[in-house]
Order: structure tokens, then sequence, then C-alpha cells
């Protein structure tokens, strides 16, 4: 199955400025997406609308992760993608150059919060996304029974139009 995510150029600029930003004790930012879903041939559409932030007063202290957030910044995401049903995608960057990877960290942690943004937005896919300076990687999950599947492309919108997320 193809996944195809789409993001205006001047929000990606802000999402990525948003997540350079240091923050008071955890090493590194977080946040979310929600984007509309439409079906085209061979798969799925993510048009992503809008980034939502974590609050300073959302992180919690943890030696053992690069960021925690609590369950205020989890629901503040969801009921954002409430109504109208949207897909949720939490967002983080790893920084440098080249396609990203999830660390065991972030793969163990979506396995454990991607099944409740089910709850809210049972037909909705849900998602996972990391940056580098230049690129993108993202898991896609389509219930929460199911295995994520990669997003295939990810496509910056606007001037310059790019076929990837690097930088403009």
């Amino acid at each position: 199955m193809r996944v195809i995510a789409k993001i205006r150029g001047g929000l990606l600029d802000h999402v990525r400025r948003d997540l350079a930003r240091p923050q008071a004790f955890a090493h590194e930012r977080v946040g979310f997406l929600t984007a509309c879903v439409a079906a085209v041939p061979h798969g799925v559409l993510l048009a992503i609308r809008d980034y939502l932030p974590v609050a300073d007063g959302d992180y919690e202290p943890d030696p053992h992760v690069g960021a925690r957030i609590g369950s205020s910044a989890m629901r503040k995401a969801t009921q954002a993608a409430y109504r109208p049903p949207l897909a949720l995608v939490h967002i983080h960057s790893h920084g440098g150059c080249g396609e990203p990877r999830f660390s065991p960290v972030d793969l163990r942690s979506a396995d454990e919060f991607a099944p409740g943004f089910f709850g809210p937005m049972p037909r909705m896919p849900h998602g996972l996304i990391v940056l580098s300076n230049d690129s993108a990687h993202g898991l896609l999950w389509h219930d929460s029974g199911r295995k994520p599947v990669r997003i295939s492309d990810f496509v910056r919108v606007g001037a310059p139009y790019k076929r990837s997320w690097g930088t403009a």
C-alpha cells in the first residue's frame, strides 16, 4: 500500500523551527500533525492541515528518553483531531542529514500510544513521523490491531515544490 504525506512548505518550515527550539529538561521537542485522509490509487493520501506543538508544561522529566509527554498533551492532540475526524500523527526530529530512522524507544512508545488515537477517531489512520534536517521517515497505522505501514512518499507543496521533505 502506498502512503503519501503532503504538507505546505511554510507549515513544514514552521514545524522544523518549533522542534529545534530547546526545552528546559527534555532533549528534544515533539508535536502532532492533523491530516485529512483521501483514497488514492493503491493507497492513502495524508493532506497535513495543522501542527500542534506540545506545550512546555506538558513535558515530564525522564532521563531515559529524549522527551516524555503526559496525558494532557495526548488529550489536547486527540481533541484537536476529534471533530471533524482527522488523522493524528506524532512528529519529532532527530536532526542530521539523510533519511532518519526511529529509535527502539520511538517504536516502543508508538506501540503504546498509537492505539489510543483510535478510540476517539476509529475510522482514521494515525501515524508517527521523524524528521532529519533534509528528509523524513514515517509509519501509518490503519487500525489498532494491525501493524503499521511505511509512509512511502513525502511531498512539500508550494514554492519550491519538492518530492521530499528536504529544506527549501
